[in-house]
């Protein structure tokens, strides 16, 4: 039976080169930020949902109006709610088929920034959450998506705490920038196939 593990974490955390690092093992990763855009547009019942829910114009030309999107979402804190209602269902059903697609792997991973909000850590037999002091994660996500450090520290308080993240997680990963990150994914994932190859 394939193993599913789901990698979360803060913005600039680094949850991406993690993943990236268990593809270069020959995990494949489920991503799932990119795949709720690409159900988004793709997806006929969350475009019947999202258009009854704001109107034909939530999507111009076949793309999502992100813009009208976000100001329904941050008009009202209950309506990101209303959004995810409609989406992660279907993500979950994404990612459920993805695996089922996937079945030869021994291991196979879900990245999701909102794995434990979401619900989506039940899908997933084991959490690793990717750590990084707050400081750090502000200058990376201040330098990757070339934003204001009002806005990313506005993300951030939008997140779950990484305190609380660490309570769900089964593993932890330091990427503080000092702690070398390969042994310590080879090390979880090891523990988790019992499959001692990964170290070699």
């Amino acid at each position: 039976m394939t193993i599913k593990v789901g990698i979360t974490g803060g913005i600039g955390s680094g949850k991406s080169v993690v993943s990236r690092l268990l593809g270069t093992m020959g995990i494949p990763v489920y991503i799932s930020d990119k795949e709720s855009k690409r159900l988004t547009v793709a997806d006929t019942f969350i475009r019947c949902e999202l258009i009854a829910l704001l109107g034909e114009e939530v999507y111009v030309r076949g793309e999502l109006n992100k813009s009208l999107l976000a100001s329904y979402i941050f008009d009202n804190p209950e309506h990101i709610h209303t959004v995810n209602a409609i989406i992660h269902p279907r993500v979950r059903d994404d990612f459920r088929r993805w695996v089922e697609r996937h079945a030869s792997y021994p291991v196979v991973g879900m990245e999701s920034a909102i794995l434990i909000e979401s619900g989506f850590a039940g899908e997933v037999d084991a959490v690793i959450m990717v750590y990084a002091p707050e400081e750090l994660r502000i200058a990376r996500a201040i330098q990757r998506d070339k934003s204001s450090r009002e806005l990313v520290e506005r993300r951030i308080r939008s997140q779950m705490s990484d305190e609380e993240k660490r309570t769900h997680a089964d593993f932890v990963i330091i990427n503080d920038g000092e702690s070398p990150l390969i042994p310590q994914v080879l090390k979880i994932i090891a523990s988790i196939s019992g499959n001692s190859a990964y170290f070699r």
